[in-house]
């Protein structure tokens, strides 16, 4: 029995500290003239070059789909419309940011 209770903390702890180095995609936007330009990333301070960033109206269209460069910028014409970027690491939960959360950098 004291093996079992061993046996279950040992693996608790391995799995919090696993999960306590978990990494999640972050996102930050701002304006640049007449562009929209966003940096994608993860909270490890990895890159995420080649992901694909979409930005949508709020009726939910897509207007504009781009990839990240090797830098982990990607930039879209600035809308005329109200709208939100997107980027979707497919293991985490999505990150957006709203045109109301953007401004000059």
């Amino acid at each position: 029995m004291q093996k079992q209770i061993a046996l279950f903390l040992f693996s608790s702890v391995a799995l919090f500290s696993t999960s306590a180095q978990a990494h999640f995609p972050l996102m930050s936007c701002w304006f640049a003239a007449d562009q929209v330009v966003c940096e994608a990333g993860y909270s490890d301070g990895s890159t995420a070059v080649d992901y694909d960033i979409n930005l949508y109206d709020y009726d939910d269209n897509l207007i504009a789909k781009e990839s990240t460069d090797k830098a982990s910028k990607v930039s879209f014409s600035k809308p005329d419309t109200d709208f939100y970027i997107v980027f979707d690491a497919g293991h985490e939960n999505p990150v957006e940011v709203d045109v109301v959360e953007i401004s000059e950098k």
